[in-house]
């Protein structure tokens, strides 16, 4: 059985394949993914997250994208996605990768 922290790392890997449509780089290092967090035993996943704006055209269906993705990892528990504009996302929260990628360093 996976420990804790083997089990977020896999999340994590996971939530790396999901892109929001508009911008070529995942949602985890455009750095949409605030807080990732999973509780034994049963590998119950909370995540915390926001979009590039409210006004965002996927801010419905992205949270809904990521519990689908995440639900989907075997042995997973009950998946929570919590959506937030506090902090608002700004262009610094984005990964070194992100920003090469998308030419912004």
């Amino acid at each position: 059985m996976m420990d804790s922290s083997t089990f977020r790392d896999l999340v994590i890997e996971r939530l790396k394949t999901i892109f929001d449509p508009e911008i070529p780089v995942n949602i985890y290092d455009l750095g949409l993914i605030y807080d990732v967090q999973v509780y034994p035993p049963q590998h119950n996943v909370y995540v915390l997250m926001t979009v590039t704006s409210p006004n965002c055209p996927v801010a419905d269906s992205l949270p809904g994208e990521v519990k689908r993705t995440i639900e989907k990892i075997d042995g997973v528990g009950d998946v929570e996605v919590e959506l937030t504009f506090e902090p608002g996302w700004t262009k610094d929260m984005m990964s070194e990768y992100a920003r090469i990628e998308l030419d912004m360093f």
